[in-house]
């Protein structure tokens, strides 16, 4: 038992516990006190008796049982409907495949259309990536209390209308998968390139929507849910080389590209060239299109750009967005030159006012120009907006350099 880590345990296997917990309970609120408990019984049985060979089984069981323990003692002082408690006592756990699964489950239910949108993200990003409700609105710009109230709302409707705890099947999955497509995507990015805190990415996240787009892809070959599989392996393909051994952020154009996953990129081609093929491709088919022709090409100065922009330009089209703009801009500046960059942000500034990233490419390109006071305003509005360590730091220096 000496050198057993529970921190690890907890972040690897809290939220599929958790999962599960809620399938069989059928409450979110009582499947976290259920979660606690599992993990409290374990810090105090493991170190006696040893780890047994199945930790989430066994989680998943203590938890249950834990639940039904509580539903017991509470009947003494209130009435408990004595069906569901036979219920809890009656269903099985289930095999290691079915636990895997729960967490599709929960997504989908999660992003069940009685819910609002918003509803729906902040929901899936706390309930199955374990996200804090503080780190969830940052994310999305939302005071944590409303943040906090959208959740709990959420919570309430699916106990009140009793939304079932499944994936749906036939046409009902085709019509709900939009909305599971965006809440994996946002969960990607918030492990692909974390909104705040001590690191540049969270590979627990990236690695999680990664594992859950397989399933869906799985459950429901779809062009879109190809696209978005391809897009996140071909991003995550690059972890490697965003960060320096010391943590500090590397942009694109200075990775070591020998560091990249060539696997990752090989599959991420072979999934986006299936659903273009298939012409009925949407926005995360041509995301990862624009990603595989930056991952094939051997450095930043070799990237086909006229591509690049060319399948902005399609994307401007079919889902129009101030960030799409943002990116085809940058993609301009590396074919035309800063100056044609630098006209284009500038005209969406207003925008995305509140969104560091397009004050940071400001920032660059009159760096590049030479416009130092100009590059020294937006780098520091770039620096109070972002919450990233990592990403403040690389600023300071960009800030330090200029002034220097």
């Amino acid at each position: 038992m000496s050198g057993f880590d529970f921190d690890a345990l907890y972040r690897t296997e809290s939220r599929r516990v958790f999962a599960t917990l809620v399938r069989l309970l059928g409450d979110f609120e009582l499947a976290e006190e259920a979660l606690s408990e599992a993990f409290r019984a374990a810090l105090e049985q493991w170190p006696r008796e040893g780890v047994p060979d199945n930790p989430r089984a066994w989680l998943v069981s203590a938890g249950r049982f834990k639940a039904i323990d509580g539903i017991r003692r509470q009947s003494r002082f209130v009435e408990v409907d004595q069906e569901t408690l036979e219920a809890f006592e009656a269903e099985p756990a289930g095999d290691a495949e079915a636990i895997e699964d729960d967490r599709l489950r929960l997504i989908f239910t999660c992003c069940h259309p009685a819910l609002a949108p918003d509803a729906q993200v902040a929901l899936t990003l706390r309930e199955v990536c374990g996200l804090k409700t503080e780190e969830i609105a940052h994310a999305f710009l939302t005071p944590a209390p409303t943040l906090a109230q959208r959740i709990v709302r959420a919570k309430t409707k699916i106990r009140d209308a009793k939304i079932p705890y499944e994936v749906p099947a036939g046409p009902e999955l085709a019509e709900r998968l939009d909305a599971v497509l965006r809440v994996i995507y946002l969960v990607f990015n918030e492990g692909y390139s974390a909104s705040s805190g001590s690191a540049v990415t969270r590979a627990e996240l990236s690695q999680e929507a990664i594992r859950v787009g397989r399933l869906l892809v799985q459950l429901l070959p779809e062009p879109e849910a190809k696209g978005l599989l391809a897009l996140m392996l071909l991003q995550e393909s690059r972890r490697a080389a965003r960060s320096s051994p010391t943590g500090e952020l590397v942009l694109l154009e200075n990775q070591d590209r020998a560091l990249w996953d060539r696997g990752m990129i090989e599959k991420g081609v072979q999934l986006v060239t299936e659903a273009l093929r298939t012409r009925f491709f949407g926005p995360y088919c041509l995301q990862a299109a624009i990603a595989a022709v930056h991952a094939e090409a051997p450095s930043t100065a070799a990237t086909d750009w006229s591509e690049i922009i060319g399948l902005y330009d399609v994307l401007a089209r079919l889902d129009p967005s101030p960030v799409v703009a943002l990116n085809r801009a940058v993609a301009v500046a590396m074919r035309d030159g800063p100056q044609a960059g630098l006209a284009l942000i500038e005209g969406l500034l207003r925008d995305l006012s509140g969104y560091h990233l397009a004050h940071a490419v400001h920032a660059d390109l009159c760096r590049r120009l030479g416009q130092k006071k100009e590059a020294l305003a937006a780098y520091r509005r770039a620096l109070e907006l972002t919450r990233q360590e990592p990403e403040r730091r690389f600023l300071e220096r960009r800030i330090a350099e200029l002034k220097s």
